[in-house]
């Protein structure tokens, strides 16, 4: 077998299998602690909604998850340039702390989690549930959570979805219109 010359070896190659995982680790420290405190916080914040957005998902049951994700909204006035702002950034948070969790938090707990997170800020807004025939994978679920017509997340995967229930669900024209009596 050919030995390998050290210019034909790559960077790769020389680091020792054993410590690819511990310079993997570093490399997110050092990543973590290069960003903005506001941005740390908020990926902290994300990491723990995703946290028990999955608990939640795993352990307790659909109607329970649905109470949850129907959770009041914040009293707070969001003017709509600080919201476009706040919706970046919360997306940004989500889908970072998803990636960094060790297990795959799908669109269920991301969606779930920016729900918490939007309605805690004082903005309202709602996750949708829907389902679509795939070709390979049959029957497929998809949540995605919107403030009013924006997609926050989930929404680029949501084309071709039926929707088939919203969190919390809108109300309808005679609730609206029609006063108690």
């Amino acid at each position: 077998m050919p030995q390998q010359g050290w210019k034909t070896m790559s960077a790769r190659d020389a680091v020792p299998p054993g410590l690819r995982g511990l310079k993997r680790f570093v490399l997110r420290v050092q990543r973590f602690v290069a960003i903005p405190a506001d941005d740390k916080f908020l990926l902290c914040e994300a990491l723990i909604a995703l946290t028990a957005a999955s608990f939640a998902i795993a352990v307790l049951p659909f109607r329970i998850v649905v109470r949850l994700a129907q959770g009041p909204v914040a009293n707070v006035s969001v003017p709509e340039q600080a919201r476009l702002i706040l919706r970046r950034r919360l997306r940004w948070a989500i889908l970072v702390g998803a990636r960094y969790l060790p297990w795959r938090a799908m669109c269920f707990p991301q969606g779930l989690a920016a729900q918490w997170m939007l309605r805690g800020r004082g903005i309202h807004s709602v996750l949708h549930y829907g389902a679509a025939q795939h070709a390979q994978r049959g029957l497929i679920a998809h949540v995605w959570v919107c403030d009013g017509e924006v997609a926050v997340i989930g929404g680029e995967a949501a084309s071709g979805v039926a929707l088939l229930a919203k969190f919390p669900p809108a109300k309808s024209s005679i609730e609206m219109d029609t006063p108690i009596k």
